[in-house]
This record gives C-alpha cells, sequence and structure tokens, in this order.
C-alpha cells in the first residue's frame, strides 16, 4: 500500500493538541475576519455540556483542522489554512474559563494557560490572528483591561463575554471535562501539497444536508445498529411514507406547533437548530415515546395533505378550503386536528376554527395586509383554551366595514374559492371564473344592447376596467356554457346565465344593462353574503393588524444594515414607546422590570445566566442598574430580542407588548 508523501492526518484530542509545549497557530493574511457569533457560540457550548455529561466512550468530533508549516526554515509555526472560526472560539472559551477560575484553582488555570499560552513566550497568544485584529484578540485572551471610558465593539470581546456570562465557578469542571472531549483530525500539507485545492475539496464535498436529513441524523446517531433500525422501521420511515416530499415543511410545521414560536427557514439550518432545542438529548425511552408522537402527527399531516383521507365529509371538506390559502395554517390545524381524533374535542370545534382561520385569512387578503407569521401566535392562543383563540383572532382579522370598501373596489382574490362558497357549490370541478364585463373587451361590446364599447367615452372605458375584477363583475359559469359567453354583448350573455344551474350566475339574466351601477349593485348584494360565510367572531376587539407580538419579532443575526430604525413604535402593555431598535428595547424593558418585578429580572438573571452582573468584569458596553447591578450591552441583535422575549414571558405579560415595524424593518433581511 502507498502512502502520502505531503499530507499527514492524524485524530487527536483537540486540546491536547493546543496545550502540546510547541504549538504555535498563526493566522495567514488571506483568511477572511473572525464571524462567528453569539448563536455559534451557544451550540458549542450546549454540544461541549453535553459531552460532558455523557459516558466515556463519548467525544465530540469539531471537523479537520487544516495546516501548513511555516515556510521559514527556523520556525515551528503552523500556519491556519482552515478551521480558524472553531480555534479562536474554543480559545475564546477557554479564556473566559480560566479567568473565571485563576482566582480559586490554580490547577485547573495552569492547565487551561498551557492551552492558550507557551511557557516560553507567556505574553502571546498561541493562536495569533491577522496583525489587524491580533492586538484585540489577544488583549481579550490575556485579560489586558481597556482604557478607561473606551469603548470597543469586537465579535472577539462580543462572544468571549458570552462564555464569561455562561460559565459559573461550579460548573467550571464540567466544561473543563466537555473541552477534553472534544477531537479533529489535524491535516498537515508538506511543501509539495496544493493547499488550496485541498482546502477546496474538504469544503465542497456535495449537496448540503437539508434539515430533516440532520434531524434523522441527529435522531440515530449513537444508538446501536438494532436500535437504528428499530427507530427507522417504526417510526421514520413511516413518518417519510405519509409526508413525501412535504417532510421538511412537516418538521417544520410540527415545531411551530409544539413550541408556539416561528421557525427559520432560510440560511440558518433553522428547522434542525429548532428540533435540537427542542430535543437537547434523547434517551432510547424517551426517543421511543416522541418518535411516537412525531409518527401521530406525520399520519395527520398526510391527511391535511390530502384532505379525502379526513375522518368526516364535512372536515374534508373544510380541510380543502384551508389549502386555498397554502399550507401555513397546518401548526394550528394539526394540534385542532388531533383533538378531534382522540375525542379531546368535537367536530363542531374543528369546524369552527377552520371557518375562523378562513375568515382571517380571505379578510387580511382582501383589505391588503400581510398574512404570514400569524400562526404562531394563534398556536400560543389556542394552548390557553378556545376563547383565548377566539380573542387572538378577533384581534386581527379585519372588520366588516374594512371589507365592504375593499370589496367594493379592489380585486377580488381566489375568486373560484369565494365564488363557489357563496354558491354553496360542492365542487368547482367544471366550472371557471366569467368576467361579466371582459378584462379585454373588443370595440363592438356592449352592456344595453345600444351604445358599443367604441362609443364610451374614456372615463367610461377607465371606471369600467377599474371594476372588471372586483367581486360583482365576476361569475362561475360550467364549461360548456363558457364559450358560448366568451366576448359576447351582455344581452347576448343573458340568455348563456339563465341557462346555469348555478344560482348567483342565473340570476345575472334577470339584470336588464351591465355597467358600473350594475357591478355595484352586484357588489354590494354579493359582500352580504360574503360577510356571512367569512364570520368576524362575535367580539370584535382591536384591528392591529400593523402590529406584530413580540414572540414573534424576528430574530436577526449579527446587526443588519438598517436595524437602528427597524421599529415605528413599540406598544408596552397600552403606552406608545418611542423605540426604534433592538439595543434600545432590551436596554428599555430589562430597566422597566427591574424597577417593578426585580424578582421576576433576578429569576430569569439566574437562570440564564446574564445579561445582569454585579461587576463590570470584562470590556464592553454597560449601562448601570443600580449601583450594584450593571447591564451589559454588548450582545448582538438575536441574543438581546431573546432576552427581552424570555424576560416578558418571566413576567408573564408577553402577550400584552407588540412592535411596529417600519418600512426599512419590513425589508431587512
Amino acid at each position: 500500500m502507498s502512502t502520502a508523501t505531503n499530507i499527514e492526518a492524524t485524530a487527536v484530542g483537540t486540546v491536547s493538541w493546543l496545550s502540546a509545549p510547541e504549538t504555535t497557530i498563526v493566522v495567514p493574511v488571506y483568511q477572511r475576519q473572525y464571524r462567528w457569533d453569539i448563536g455559534a457560540c451557544e451550540q458549542l457550548l450546549t454540544d461541549i455540556r453535553a459531552v460532558s455529561d455523557s459516558d466515556g466512550r463519548h467525544m465530540h468530533f469539531i471537523g479537520s483542522i487544516l495546516s501548513s508549516a511555516s515556510p521559514s526554515a527556523d520556525s515551528d509555526e503552523l500556519v491556519l489554512i482552515d478551521g480558524q472560526q472553531r480555534i479562536t472560539t474554543l480559545m475564546l472559551l477557554v479564556a473566559a474559563l480560566h479567568h473565571t477560575v485563576r482566582g480559586d484553582d490554580p490547577e485547573l488555570a495552569a492547565e487551561l494557560e498551557r492551552v492558550l499560552v507557551r511557557a516560553d513566550d507567556p505574553d502571546r497568544t498561541k493562536l495569533r490572528p491577522h496583525r489587524a485584529w491580533a492586538s484585540v484578540f489577544e488583549s481579550v485572551v490575556l485579560d489586558r483591561r481597556a482604557d478607561a471610558g473606551a469603548v470597543r465593539e469586537s465579535r472577539f470581546d462580543d462572544n468571549y463575554a458570552f462564555f464569561r456570562s455562561q460559565i459559573g465557578r461550579d460548573e467550571a469542571p464540567r466544561i473543563w471535562a466537555g473541552l477534553q472531549k472534544l477531537e479533529h483530525v489535524s491535516i498537515t500539507l508538506g511543501a509539495g501539497a496544493n493547499a488550496q485545492q485541498i482546502f477546496e475539496s474538504l469544503n465542497s464535498t456535495g449537496e448540503p444536508l437539508r434539515d430533516h436529513e440532520l434531524i434523522h441524523n441527529y435522531v440515530l446517531m449513537g444508538l446501536t445498529h438494532a436500535e437504528q433500525s428499530e427507530i427507522e422501521d417504526a417510526f421514520w420511515l413511516p413518518i417519510e411514507q405519509n409526508t413525501g416530499e412535504s417532510i421538511g415543511s412537516f418538521w417544520r410545521h410540527y415545531l411551530v406547533m409544539r413550541t408556539g414560536r416561528e421557525v427559520a427557514v432560510a440560511g440558518e439550518r433553522g428547522v434542525y437548530a429548532a428540533f435540537r432545542s427542542e430535543f437537547p438529548r434523547l434517551d432510547l425511552e424517551a426517543l421511543r415515546a416522541q418518535a411516537a408522537e412525531w409518527k401521530e402527527y406525520s399520519e395527520i399531516y398526510r391527511v391535511l395533505l390530502q384532505p379525502a383521507h379526513a375522518q368526516a365529509a364535512e372536515i374534508a371538506r373544510q380541510l380543502a378550503y384551508v389549502n386555498t390559502f397554502g399550507r401555513e395554517t397546518y401548526p394550528l390545524v394539526m394540534r385542532a386536528y388531533r383533538d378531534v381524533a382522540t375525542g379531546v374535542a368535537g367536530e363542531a370545534s374543528l369546524i369552527e376554527t377552520l371557518e375562523y382561520l378562513q375568515s382571517l385569512l380571505l379578510r387580511r387578503t382582501v383589505v391588503g395586509v400581510p398574512t404570514d407569521r400569524l400562526i404562531a401566535r394563534l398556536c400560543r392562543a389556542r394552548a390557553e383554551g378556545p376563547a383565548s383563540l377566539e380573542k387572538a383572532i378577533s384581534r386581527i382579522m379585519p372588520s366588516d366595514e374594512r371589507v365592504r370598501i375593499a370589496l367594493k373596489y379592489g380585486e377580488l382574490p381566489h375568486p373560484s374559492y369565494v365564488l363557489g362558497r357563496i354558491a354553496g357549490l360542492d365542487s368547482l370541478a367544471d366550472v371557471g371564473v366569467e368576467h361579466v364585463f371582459p378584462l379585454a373587451p373588443g370595440d363592438g361590446w356592449s352592456g344595453d344592447g345600444d351604445r358599443e364599447w367604441a362609443d364610451y367615452t374614456d372615463d367610461e372605458q377607465n371606471s369600467h376596467r377599474a371594476l372588471a375584477k372586483t367581486l360583482g363583475n365576476l361569475a362561475l359559469l360550467e364549461d360548456g356554457l363558457a364559450l358560448r359567453a366568451l366576448d359576447r354583448s351582455f344581452p347576448q350573455k343573458r340568455e348563456v346565465y339563465a341557462r346555469s344551474d348555478i344560482a348567483p350566475t342565473a340570476a345575472l339574466a334577470g339584470i336588464g344593462s351591465w355597467g358600473t351601477a350594475a357591478i355595484g349593485a352586484r357588489t354590494l348584494e354579493l359582500t352580504e353574503r360574503f360577510l356571512q360565510v367569512w364570520q368576524h367572531p362575535p367580539r370584535v376587539l382591536i384591528d392591529d393588524d400593523g402590529l406584530t407580538p413580540i414572540l414573534d419579532a424576528q430574530r436577526r443575526r449579527g446587526w443588519p444594515p438598517g436595524w437602528q430604525r427597524e421599529f415605528e413604535y413599540v406598544e408596552y402593555r397600552g403606552e406608545h414607546w418611542e423605540v426604534y431598535d433592538v439595543r434600545s428595547l432590551f436596554n428599555r424593558i430589562f430597566k422597566r422590570l427591574w424597577a417593578e418585578s426585580r424578582e421576576r429580572v433576578i429569576a430569569y438573571n439566574n437562570r440564564r445566566g446574564g445579561p445582569i452582573y454585579t461587576a463590570q468584569a470584562w470590556n464592553g458596553q454597560w449601562d448601570a442598574l443600580d449601583d450594584t447591578h450593571f447591564l451589559y450591552m454588548g450582545w448582538d441583535s438575536k441574543y438581546m430580542l431573546t432576552a427581552v422575549q424570555g424576560l416578558l414571558e418571566e413576567a408573564g405579560i408577553a402577550a400584552e407588548v407588540f412592535v411596529k415595524y417600519s418600512y426599512i424593518g419590513n425589508a431587512m433581511a
């Protein structure tokens, strides 16, 4: 067997590798800046805790670290080609741990120091970043305080502060034990190796795993082959069969239903991250119980995708109606359907929920307000009971008055669905939408049999065109009659309409002429029927379609462009706050509740390990709450908003806090 001559790859313990007396790692000039954010640090710390708590057999693999020997003959430095983000973050974690224990555990502090610096050069870190930011990194790792009053923003400071805040003295041995269970493959290149080609091979190894594939691996990893086969055959394969190509959507909708929170889908492996957060550890017995639930909901998901499988004809019809609006309603519908299937609720309750959902989505579409990011809040409301769900729907459903105005002048959305329900049709097969006044009339078209279209004034023509897609000008017509009505003037169409079996269409035959007045009159008539079909809940509350509950506010990574004007304002328990960004909101919420509900703030803070501390223990931005308590203001946007949401939930007032996004906030990525 031949061996490689220019590449040496060895599986090593990461901490042992870093602790070796000769280790010095240099980040070359061409490397990108350090980019890991607090979310990535939080996941790393979660993994370290998990592997620390596992038995001695389990290790945690962090990937491969690619380096090359220094081109200088008299240097033993390694030039880091791939792995900068991971190694830098580990160094920040070790530094935070070192600074936590150095005052009362000299033995552990000495072991940690061997990771950070060489014994023969204790004033320099073993990892030496690009010279543009090396001094900042070393000041953090070596705990060199910044000048008094200096304000410095860097990922090194932020991530170090996160680790420092999360690791208490009592937990230090646990974190150190987890760190020693980290492993990687160390790949060292010789002089003849093509570093760029190897780097590209390591980072372009094929199609990335999708969220549901990551969930599958996460669930089965660590089980014996027999246990994996059991879970695969009894649960996972049925889930795949039930959901088909929609398995990714199934997991997202299941997690929204379970958590009552929106789940990010773009660019962050959000579904997988949410799954791991919801199920941080699954032993075999817990996995069997959870997998049974997943399978049960996948069977329900199959019914939602194919309503004909529903247990009752009226439920099947309502589910088909709901599918008109897409699948974003599924988290709420899944739970409601399960309650009926298990006997917790009756069919009437499910049908009422489905009717209100349709009313909510259709009315909001009619008046032109968004229908996204609604279902998570409704899932939370439903968990509190039917009355709470009705109240939540009422709060965000446009009123009858707004709907009347919008239908009078606006284009009718989902016309086949709307007209079919108004007409009481069981099926829309073999029928289509007919424009009584055509979208593109010929010069000879006439609404009364006397004046032709070419004789209409410009104003008359424009007013007709403006109403062409409104409710009053639309009808359903059987396919067999549609060709006979095509492009005909209204007097000829009346004869066709009279032959229709669809009552609202047949009624058109009794109208003498067709124009803007007739369209307006028919719109008024059909609007009243519209409001009877898609009813508003009896309790009419504030129509707050422009407000977003704080628990549904979007968590954004880092500080994206425009963050300073993300909000127009914040509504806090009926108060109007001129607060425009997450940082200001974070500061104001914590200060307000520190004054009003200090015990709840302290409880939240103790459980989360921050963001309030009794000393300004590291570099960064701070704000004083009183003489002995300080609020750390150096978190990123996502972590700050998470803290705001968590504290408001802890205080029991999250449902009373809303944000109004600005046009900048709505456009932010």
